[in-house]
């Protein structure tokens, strides 16, 4: 057969298809949807074959009498020595902690320039503002930094950074050492 005469007739046979689809009989639609929230029980199904005889199976334990003479287990009481051992290791270490001056931890950075002026009046507005707030001017020629807060976990951190949006448009976080017994 040739190619243009095999074409026109699958095309026909395609819109003879289409037709008849069309003109099927519908079944009726209902006005309202069918209920989906009541589940059909399923029972699981069985397995192919008995697999009991495969399974093992014990025999219970035989009860043995227990002679009048036999021997009373004793509880053993603790004694307090390893608390006291306890007690004077948290001591040290608790002593060693007092000598503890740095930690690492976050500061945010509230400004970042040239301008001493502008640094020292942000400073004060701020201390004015959190008096209970550390403050650090670090200068590294032509640069002034003002670092604010001493704070161990991120979202302390965060929480200080939150107060400072008042103060300037852009502060940042900055990981490092922060200072741990402000008192002397």
């Amino acid at each position: 057969m040739n190619r243009p005469l095999l074409n026109s007739l699958l095309a026909s046979l395609l819109f003879v298809l289409a037709a008849c689809a069309s003109t099927a009989q519908q079944a009726p639609q209902a006005s309202t949807p069918p209920d989906t929230t009541v589940r059909k029980p399923t029972t699981p199904p069985m397995p192919a074959e008995d697999v009991t005889k495969y399974r093992p199976v014990f025999a219970a334990p035989k009860a043995t009498p227990v002679p009048a003479t036999a021997p009373v287990k004793t509880t053993v009481l603790p004694t307090n020595q390893v608390n006291q051992q306890i007690e004077q290791r948290l001591r040290d270490q608790a002593y060693t902690n007092q000598n503890v001056k740095y930690a690492q931890g976050y500061r945010v950075l509230v400004y970042f320039g040239t301008e001493r002026d502008k640094v020292m009046a942000l400073r004060r507005s701020i201390i004015g503002r959190y008096p209970d707030e550390t403050d650090y001017i670090v200068f590294k020629s032509p640069v002034y930094r003002l670092y604010i807060g001493d704070y161990l976990t991120r979202l302390d951190a965060a929480r200080g950074l939150a107060r400072l949006r008042a103060f300037v448009p852009k502060p940042e976080l900055e990981p490092g050492q922060v200072l741990l017994n402000k008192n002397p």
